[in-house]
């Protein structure tokens, strides 16, 4: 048989598997009708947090026992152990120093995130534009669409201008202005503490930046508030709530408090203990057991303001902590937990109703992909159908029944208005939302009253449809079809994801001397990703932004080059301008000609 031969064979498949796909665009609205989790509940929010903190001298007043670092660092250490990724941006009237987003993968990315922290110094100016700016673009360019943005701004809200520079207050606030719009247009809300050891506090300006971006605003002189600070944030962004443990006076014995984990979902219990002196702590858990401090599965940190117990995966029933302390210090503990659970509505059958239509809702608790079936779980949890009419800007809230494993209740529709329903469920320690489901009664003509959802859909007779207008619409159909295809084809490669590693070297070449390793994992990257990235947007490093990377086929990747070095392989030097594929193993040097510097990279997989 001839190749020709053999292609033309194999041409009717490949149409079958064309007209296969664009029946799946037309079946996808049935489809998503089932009540199947979706992929982003099978595992729990991921955080892309930017830090950020006045470093000008003013500090040197509003935060003088640099509350603002402790923050920072117990921030940190409220994370979960792997996933998150964290960036930190340090400004006065510029950029002073700042470090892009690093993934959390182990203890020591924490600690190499901390010892930045402590190295940052104090600098004369100040403009909150700045930093806030900066903080907004590195999210934009960096973030995993996957994972939930936010910005932590720490600083005291007032501004300082260098009256030798040409830049005005009023260019400055246009520049903050113009950041907090992208900040909410990206969602992304900007949480602020503001520092006021000194009293000075531009409490305004701070409160103004997190309302515009859908956040909170906090105020401090003492460390002591960081916990409360730090788990509000938590809970608003993470849908968590902080739960008080207890207050007590150290008297140089071991005092005992009862941390109860209510479910076996819970993923971390982060407990919090401030004291302004070192404190003990045991630990025991359910069954009675000592458990080790540290461990593989209780880890703790520790900063001059305060130690954090954090539980990985507890087992559920009341555990035994033992602190001890200082006579006569104060000593405060706070729990958060995190929890391996989302709250999903069972899809509604129709997008448009009539006034007085009855809508069945249904919602239930899913973790790692799979339906929560603890009834007792429902039982202690309260559930409510948020409606709000898009028309009118009202809101009314109608309380669901917990229906052994889901929730359940029904809204009839008020008013010919667009409406828009979720489902909020909440307990001591947690609380969870559905995304907001939009609906409308403005097209309806039937009588009031006259039908409820799930109860069979509408029908029209096939007669008086000339079979013109049926193939007019068929044909349209694919050609909306086709084209729907290809749209979503482009966008599937601009977010295809990537696989493997970069182990990246940098060598000097005025000493010769290299830096260590490092790892560089990829599967946080969609679509495309340049080296300044990977790292870490180091200012001198600027020139290689232009050395792109996209994903390839069969687990490799594909190189790009903008920039004006030659790259090479194996000695010699590589032609980039098109695209050059790389396997993994290969290794490919880049010398850089702004700085005496080259970067060794290895492709990993």
């Amino acid at each position: 048989m001839t190749a020709q031969s053999q292609k033309s064979r194999k041409a009717p498949a490949y149409i079958i598997v064309q007209l296969l796909l664009i029946i799946s665009m037309f079946m996808a609205p049935l489809i998503g009708s089932l009540p199947v989790a979706s992929a982003a509940t099978q595992q729990s929010s991921k955080i892309d947090a930017m830090l950020v903190v006045d470093v000008s001298n003013s500090m040197n007043t509003s935060d003088a026992n640099k509350i603002g670092n402790e923050a920072m660092k117990m921030f940190i250490d409220m994370l979960s152990t792997q996933g998150d990724r964290v960036g930190i941006v340090a400004y006065t009237d510029k950029i002073e120093r700042e470090k892009a987003l690093l993934e959390i993968q182990s203890a020591g990315d924490k600690q190499e995130l901390k010892q930045f922290i402590d190295q940052l110094n104090r600098g004369a100016y100040t403009d909150n534009a700045v930093g806030v700016k900066e903080a907004v673009k590195l999210l934009k360019r960096g973030a995993d669409p996957a994972h939930e943005p936010m910005i932590v701004l720490l600083a005291d809200g007032n501004n300082y201008l260098n009256k030798k520079s040409s830049r005005t207050q009023e260019q400055s606030d246009e520049e903050l202005s113009q950041a907090v719009a992208d900040a909410k247009k990206q969602g992304i809300p900007v949480y602020t503490i503001g520092l006021n050891a000194d009293g000075k506090l531009n409490k305004n300006v701070l409160a103004d930046i997190a309302n515009k971006t859908g956040a909170k605003s906090f105020i401090t002189d003492s460390a002591d508030d960081l916990p409360r600070i730090l788990s509000e944030i938590f809970a608003s962004h993470l849908k968590l709530k902080m739960v008080p443990i207890q207050s007590m006076k150290g008297n140089g014995s071991f005092q005992e408090v009862t941390i109860n984990v209510p479910n076996a979902n819970v993923l971390e219990a982060n407990i919090s203990i401030m004291s302004a002196k070192p404190v003990e702590v045991r630990l025991t858990d359910p069954a009675g057991k000592s458990r080790t401090i540290p461990s593989q599965d209780v880890m703790l940190a520790k900063s001059k303001s305060y130690s954090l117990l954090k539980l990985l995966q507890p087992e559920q029933g009341d555990w035994k902590l033992e602190v001890k302390g200082v006579s006569q210090d104060n000593i405060d503990i706070n729990l958060v937990f995190n929890y391996d659970m989302e709250l999903t509505m069972e899809p509604i059958p129709a997008k448009t109703y009539k006034q007085g239509d009855e809508i069945d809702i249904r919602a239930q608790l899913v973790s790692n992909g799979q339906k929560v079936q603890n009834s007792e779980l429902y039982k202690n949890m309260n559930a409510v159908l948020h409606v709000k009419d898009v028309d009118t800007g009202d809101v009314e809230e109608i309380k669901l029944k917990h229906d052994g494993d889901h929730f359940a209740g029904t809204y009839q529709i008020a008013e010919k208005h667009d409406y828009e329903l979720k489902v909020r469920a909440e307990e001591q320690s947690f609380y969870r939302e559905t995304k907001p489901v939009k609906i409308s009664a403005k097209s309806g003509n039937g009588t009031a009253g006259s039908s409820k959802s799930g109860s069979g859909s509408a029908s029209e007779s096939d007669e008086g449809f000339p079979v013109g207008t049926v193939v007019i619409g068929t044909g349209i159909a694919i050609v909306v079809a086709v084209a729907a295809y290809f749209a979503y084809a482009a966008y599937k490669k601009t977010t295809r994801g990537f696989v493997g590693q970069l182990v990246i070297e940098i060598r000097d070449e005025n000493t010769g001397e290299k830096t260590h390793p490092q790892y560089r994992k990829l599967t946080g990257f969609k679509g495309k990703f340049n080296l300044h990235q990977v790292l870490q947007l180091a200012a001198e490093l600027k020139e290689t932004d232009k050395i792109v990377f996209v994903p390839s086929k069969n687990d490799r990747i594909m190189l790009r080059s903008g920039a004006d070095s030659t790259i090479e392989k194996s000695g010699r030097a590589i032609d980039t301008s098109s695209g050059y594929e790389l396997k993994s193993g290969d290794r490919i040097t880049v010398p850089l000609r702004n700085v005496d510097k080259t970067i060794l990279i290895e492709y990993l997989v």
